[in-house]
């Protein structure tokens, strides 16, 4: 076996049924899957066991979160990649193909991002990969635009978790998804601390995944969505960021937060994105920060040049969709 896929679970034995059959229908069939079940109350695992025996279902004793969840199907993986997948998903016939053979392009990839399709409105983007903004932003890169767009396989950020390919062997050398986050940002994190050791994350365009989204929260924006990824984005750039660069940045990162509080506020949760901020600097002094290392100098002043570059990418793509253009 090559790669594991692993996914998971809560509350989403709905999802399971359509998401697996595509799985079965893959040109490639070097693969494993392991699902993670975060204590579903719907009856989830058992469905699993009856339906699916053959399947490796991780049953945990209490909902631990996203990160949580993928790590353990990590560990438990033995492949030297691993794909991880939401559950609310259905992937093209060569997802699985399209995927091994990106990211067996270089062993300085760490990711791939597939190309995520809005599963209700295929003719439209859900992603095609992250980027980050010097204001601490995560741009969902191509939401909303028409999937003609994104054709051209090239460097991202990080990938997008939902439904990514990655080098196993990395996390022992990077660390894995953080589990403080719980859920939302994570997977930001681990792609910006990949890119701190050197790693590369890249983009698909052939592999084609087709997204529900927000099938687990339930929504776009809710109080525990935007809470917890307001928390997030301060131990992001806090654990990411050498003091130095927390300096420089400090001006734009502070405005990026001001102006998402002014943003939620309009739409009714103002309180939840302050209780998030105030929660993240709060609780900075039991996060990890990844340790400085003067060899990682280069790659620092990259990643500094890429923010500021996806910051006037954003400004660009946000203008235009203002000005209605495709």
């Amino acid at each position: 076996m090559q790669v594991t896929i692993v996914i998971p679970n809560y509350n989403g034995k709905h999802f399971m049924k359509p998401c697996l059959e595509s799985l079965d229908r893959q040109t490639c069939k070097d693969f494993e899957i392991i699902v993670v079940d975060n204590a579903s109350s719907d009856g989830s695992i058992e469905y699993m066991k009856e339906t699916y025996p053959d399947i490796h279902c991780i049953g945990l004793d209490k909902n631990y979160g996203f990160s949580r969840a993928v790590n353990e199907g990590i560990r438990a993986s033995r492949t030297p990649y691993v794909i991880l997948l939401n559950n609310d998903t259905t992937v093209d016939p060569h997802y699985v193909e399209e995927m091994l053979k990106a990211i067996r392009k270089s062993k300085r990839i760490f990711s791939v991002s597939s190309k995520m399709v809005q599963m209700y409105h295929p003719e439209l983007i859900d992603s095609a990969g992250d980027l980050y903004t010097l204001m601490g932003w995560g741009v969902c890169r191509g939401t909303g635009r028409p999937v003609s767009n994104y054709t051209q396989p090239d460097e991202i950020f990080t990938a997008c978790a939902g439904a990514a390919i990655y080098r196993r062997s990395a996390f022992e050398k990077i660390g894995y998804f953080d589990e403080s986050h719980f859920a939302y940002l994570e997977d930001i994190d681990v792609g910006y601390r990949a890119k701190i050791y050197g790693y590369k994350n890249m983009y698909c365009p052939t592999a084609l995944v087709y997204h529900v989204g927000s099938g687990t929260s339930g929504s776009k924006y809710n109080s525990f969505k935007v809470k917890l990824s307001a928390r997030n984005s301060v131990y992001l750039n806090y654990k990411n960021m050498p003091l130095a660069q927390l300096i420089l940045n400090f001006i734009p990162l502070a405005l990026g937060w001001l102006v998402k509080s002014i943003f939620f506020m309009k739409i009714g949760f103002g309180k939840d994105y302050r209780e998030g901020l105030k929660e993240g600097f709060q609780t900075l002094s039991r996060q990890k920060k990844v340790p400085f290392r003067l060899r990682h100098l280069g790659n620092y002043i990259k990643i500094e040049l890429e923010l500021i570059a996806h910051t006037f990418a954003y400004a660009k793509d946000w203008f235009s969709r203002k000005l209605g253009h495709k």
